[in-house]
């Protein structure tokens, strides 16, 4: 590397050389005494000096100022090469240059004031291209972001951070082999927005969908075989973008189940310059982060399934949340355990309750022998329910039915067992719609009316 100049030797060089006249033989001898202090030649002294910049204090009395046009028109004619320029930039951020704008421009361009020509062969690419820069009109100007407010909760599960990305590993092994199984390999990750504390599991997905964000968010909420990962619990706001887990009805009702308000960014491009994903950078930072400190290791030894895959992880994770926090002089983990709220954490519900949450609801009229089939499947209802519309509530995270009947919801129902054998016929209770009707024929016999 070649060696430098510091600056401040080369301003007391210049100083002593401006005191000396033009043709004074001490100017070599200053400039042969600060090479040899530093142990160049006199051509990199005399190169430095050359590239060393003076402010100008005297310019010429149009400095600065167009001198084909006036300087009104001149800033018309850049505003219009800017908004062209804009108009039709694609998002590989290409767009018409400047030369094609000068020649719309000749030919006429329709604004809001009416029609603009341009004078013909007095507009230079150049001439237009310099004072773009000069003035703010360029495309670096232009698109440069308004700046941003850096946002932090005050408590820890205040607010998480949610989004899925695909993993730079793309297959395991295991499902290398396997033939049509388009699934990708993607990592599912929470981040506490006030600690930091992040959690991650690699799933198979086929795309973003709710199922896998519920399973994983349970798993994230739900209390953690290993003692030595505390994180959990119910937060308050839960942030993610606008994607397809965010518009799933399901999704959001089971939230609501859960006390948990779903907030979203604004969609990219909605909020002018500004790159609106940012809001939840500190989980798509966590994503960089492991892709970068863990992914790049599997180039040594790639985990042979799913589950050893999330072991990695899980051991990786420990080292990062016992890492220090962005701002205090603890770690994250021991951040998040500090900022708890006073009234304490919301305890995560039991697996069995979280499934009752994730069922679709679907409106059927029960057979005569109290029974619904579905894909081929009949289900035993209950007695009182036999030709009355009632609503199935499948369950997505488990094999079970349940029903709502009268506001009442019961279950779990399962497949019938066929009819029953000849021999072994009992009747089945009575239930208070059938008493009903048995009391009103009673009554309707023993009723009569005055002649």
């Amino acid at each position: 590397m070649a060696k430098q100049i510091p600056v401040e030797a080369l301003i007391m060089l210049r100083n002593n050389l401006d005191a000396l006249p033009v043709r004074s033989a001490e100017r070599r001898l200053l400039v042969q005494e600060v090479a040899h202090l530093h142990g160049v030649s006199l051509s990199t002294v005399r190169r430095a000096l050359s590239q060393q910049h003076a402010l100008q204090t005297v310019h010429r009395t149009d400095f600065n100022l167009p001198r084909i046009l006036p300087t009104s028109e001149m800033e018309l004619y850049c505003e219009l090469v800017a908004a062209l320029q804009q108009r039709t930039e694609n998002k590989k951020r290409r767009h018409l240059s400047t030369k094609e704008c000068i020649r719309l421009l000749e030919g006429g361009v329709n604004t809001p004031q009416g029609t603009v020509i341009a004078p013909a062969d007095i507009l230079k690419r150049s001439t237009v291209n310099r004072y773009l820069k000069r003035w703010g009109y360029d495309r670096r100007m232009l698109t440069l972001e308004p700046p941003w407010v850096p946002f932090q909760a005050v408590h820890s599960n205040d607010c998480w951070q949610f989004d899925f990305s695909p993993s730079d590993l793309k297959k395991l092994n295991s499902q290398s082999g396997r033939r049509g199984d388009d699934r990708t390999l993607m990592l599912a990750s929470v981040v506490d927005d006030r600690s930091g504390v992040c959690y991650q599991e690699y799933h198979y997905v086929l795309g973003e969908d709710a199922m896998t964000a519920l399973r994983f968010l349970y798993n994230a909420m739900a209390p953690k075989p290993q003692s030595d990962i505390p994180f959990g619990c119910i937060p308050k706001i839960l942030l993610l973008d606008n994607g397809p887990v965010a518009k799933s009805k399901l999704f959001r009702r089971v939230m609501t189940h859960l006390g948990i308000e779903v907030l979203t960014h604004m969609p990219a491009g909605s909020d002018g310059r500004r790159t609106t994903a940012r809001s939840k950078g500190k989980v798509e930072r966590s994503f960089r982060t492991v892709k970068e400190s863990l992914e790049t290791l599997y180039h040594f030894h790639e985990p042979e399934s799913l589950e050893e895959a999330n072991e990695w992880l899980r051991q990786y994770l420990r080292r990062y949340n016992a890492m220090t926090h962005r701002h205090e002089r603890h770690s994250r983990l021991e951040d998040w355990l500090r900022q708890a709220p006073t009234q304490g954490l919301r305890a995560m519900c039991d697996w069995d309750r979280f499934c009752s949450f994730v069922r679709e609801p679907e409106t059927r009229k029960v057979g005569g022998d109290a029974c619904v089939t579905s894909e081929g499947v009949r289900y035993q209802l209950s007695p009182e329910m036999a030709c009355l519309e009632v609503t199935l509530l499948w369950g997505l995270l488990d094999q079970e039915l349940h029903v709502e009947f009268q506001g009442v919801k019961s279950g779990p129902y399962y497949p019938a067992a066929g009819p029953v054998p000849l021999d072994t016929y009992r009747k089945l209770k009575k239930s208070a719609v059938q008493k009903r009707a048995d009391r009103i024929s009673d009554l309707a016999k023993h009723i009569s009316v005055h002649a």
